[in-house]
């Protein structure tokens, strides 16, 4: 049982007691803040402490977002005048020289220019990728001025048709349609791969083209058209006199003509039509053989099929989804595919007779 407490009596203050603690909280708050102030300078002359990097800092710096108005790309016959972007498109299974000098003979302000180049993953393909490789290092570490805006160089990720590039192999009839899918595929990874929001003009050379004019890009351009193309012919030394000669080589740009449309309508879905072969008389108007006066080279004529040795299209038309069917597409394939995809779609082909560029004769 707990007991009552008694009385609580007060103790009397210890004065002595008080004073001591007094002076011992003095103490303590002096040296507290003098060790404060005096590790200061300390901590000034110590280089920061750095932080654990962040999440953000790991992936790196976003790029910025980049806008483009597709209706401020201009697209007009002064190209040059109005500094529109050009972009000329390659796919190359060899390399000429005689193409290189050509290409850097062309009179378009370089800075506008970009090119791009597709070749195949085999021997051949190999050789020209050297070959080419050392030709724009050595245009590329020139001076500033002879640059070209941009360069890219693209390999095939798909086995060429044809073992031999040979001229003789490569026209052979029976080739025809493998051959042409295989370009027609490697034109639109090209094609898809390069073609910039700010492109003007695309245009299509190949690389066995070894002679055009210096002004092919503005020349063409200057007609305004949304596809052209000039004649390719081929010079030879005639064996009968002996004198350098030219003769026609592409027979893609043509007028159609009721026989081949009919040849046509009888055709399995798979089958194409070609041009050039007398196994299959289309009795087509061959722009090949248009040709007349070479004081005329402004001449126009309407087309239904290109071909493409050297090719000027406005990017407004490869924009609209206008590509090269590696497929049948009303029978035709490739460049000729092209024209009639182009004309399902509102744009209409040109040909210029009487301006030509030149092929390589092997």
């Amino acid at each position: 049982m707990a007991r009552p407490m008694g009385p609580v009596r007060l103790r009397r203050t210890n004065y002595l007691t008080l004073g001591i603690g007094a002076i011992l909280c003095l103490f303590i708050i002096y040296f507290l803040s003098h060790s404060s102030s005096s590790s200061q300078p300390a901590a000034a002359s110590r280089p920061p402490t750095r932080k654990p990097a962040s999440k953000s800092s790991l992936i790196g710096e976003r790029p910025p977002v980049r806008r483009f108005n597709l209706n401020n790309v201009t697209i007009t016959p002064d190209p040059i005048g109005n500094r529109e972007a050009v972009l000329i498109l390659t796919p190359m299974a060899r390399f000429y020289q005689d193409y290189w000098d050509n290409l850097l003979k062309l009179q378009y302000p370089r800075d506008l220019v970009t090119l791009g180049f597709i070749l195949p993953k085999n021997k051949e393909g190999n050789a020209a990728t050297i070959a080419l490789q050392a030709q724009i290092t050595k245009t590329q570490k020139g001076p500033a001025k002879g640059r070209f805006r941009s360069i890219i160089i693209e390999r095939q990720d798909f086995d060429p048709p044809l073992s031999s590039q040979d001229e003789s192999e490569r026209h052979k009839m029976e080739n025809q349609k493998a051959r042409r899918a295989s370009m027609s595929r490697a034109r639109n990874s090209l094609l898809f791969t390069t073609l910039g929001a700010d492109t003007s003009w695309v245009l299509w050379l190949d690389s066995d083209i070894v002679e055009t004019p210096t002004t092919l890009i503005q020349d063409l351009a200057a007609h305004d058209k949304p596809i052209i193309v000039p004649n390719c012919y081929q010079r030879f030394t005639d064996p009968e006199t002996g004198k350098p000669a030219e003769r026609p080589y592409d027979f893609n740009s043509w007028q159609d003509s009721p026989t081949a449309q009919e040849i046509a309508s009888k055709m399995l879905p798979d089958d194409i039509i070609l041009e050039g072969y007398s196994e299959m008389a289309t009795y087509r108007a061959l722009m090949a053989y248009m040709a007349e006066r070479e004081d005329e080279k402004n001449f126009e004529v309407d087309l239904d099929g290109v071909g493409g040795t050297a090719l000027l299209v406005k990017a407004d038309v490869h924009r609209d989804g206008t590509m090269f069917p590696p497929f049948p597409f009303y029978h035709l394939i490739e460049t000729e595919g092209f024209a009639k995809m182009a004309r399902r779609l509102g744009w209409k082909a040109t040909g210029l007779p009487n301006y030509k560029v030149y092929h390589y004769n092997e």
